[in-house]
């Protein structure tokens, strides 16, 4: 099946899974919503008007023309090995897994009526679930996905975010640096802060800026780690890599005050996209 959607199932509908319901809404989508999830999320799901409807996941998906899993990792691999029986011939699954190459690989593995497209959306807040899904998550932040689908792709410009398409093995490279590499940074400082009780007397916004990700919940980036872990690894030895360039440098005022300004050009080209 393929075309205009008018049913669509969202597994996992949590901070991620919620917004995506709530920004189709705001962009125009007139179909039903079926939601899987626990039952205090559903409730919370209802009350924010993210969900028409909610079912287990096989009956949901046997009457949708796209099922999106906004599950974590180690759940959006568990769900692929069993859902392909339960769906229509032609229905689109997508997910929005933080790391692509294993869910990939799952989808290639276990999907056969169905057709299954990678996704990533570039978006998040500290806050996590369904109360805390707001429509405009998505707006100006980069959407990855791994294939082409030409619904999906309009909805994503829809919900404002913006499509980049990249294989799955290039989008974890991509991301080991600049989304798990700033998690570990954080979580380092922030432990080494906590050796250090007295510092955090006078610790101002840079520290405050700094530490935010810190108080992400590992359960969150376990199944991350545990699936881009070479990525990850080589990136965090580039990080050490450039710290003993810097330190090297601490005394050499021409190398040093390059290497500042060739970052603030990148951090302000990072503000720009």
């Amino acid at each position: 099946m393929s075309g205009e959607w008018r049913v669509i199932t969202i597994a996992g509908v949590g901070l991620i899974g919620g917004s995506f319901a709530l920004a189709l809404r705001q962009a125009g989508f007139n179909g039903k919503i079926i939601g899987v999830s626990s039952p205090a999320t559903i409730r919370a799901a209802f009350d924010r008007g993210a969900i028409d409807e909610a079912l287990p996941l096989a009956e949901a998906a046997a009457q949708s023309d796209a099922i999106y899993l906004a599950q974590p990792i180690q759940r959006i691999l568990e769900t692929l090995s069993v859902l392909d029986g339960s769906v229509r011939p032609g229905t689109l699954i997508t997910d929005a897994g933080s790391t692509k190459r294993a869910i990939v690989e799952r989808a290639a593995e276990t999907i056969r009526r169905g057709r299954f497209v990678g996704g990533h959306p570039m978006a998040g807040k500290e806050a996590r679930g369904v109360e805390a899904a707001e429509p405009d998550l998505f707006r100006t932040r980069p959407y990855v996905l791994t294939a082409a689908d030409p619904e999906l792709e309009s909805w994503i410009q829809k919900i404002g975010a913006r499509l980049v398409k990249l294989d799955a093995a290039e989008h974890d490279r991509r991301v080991a640096l600049v989304s798990h590499l700033p998690q570990l940074l954080s979580t380092a400082l922030a432990s080494l802060i906590a050796d250090h009780p007295e510092a955090a007397k006078v610790a101002g916004p840079a520290a405050a800026d700094l530490t935010r990700l810190a108080r992400s919940p590992y359960e969150i980036w376990r199944d991350i780690f545990a699936t881009n872990t070479e990525e990850i690894d080589l990136v965090i030895s580039d990080a050490i890599a450039r710290l003993e360039t810097l330190r090297h440098n601490l005394l050499s005022q021409p190398d040093m005050q390059a290497t500042f300004a060739r970052a603030a050009k990148a951090a302000s080209q990072l503000r720009q996209t």
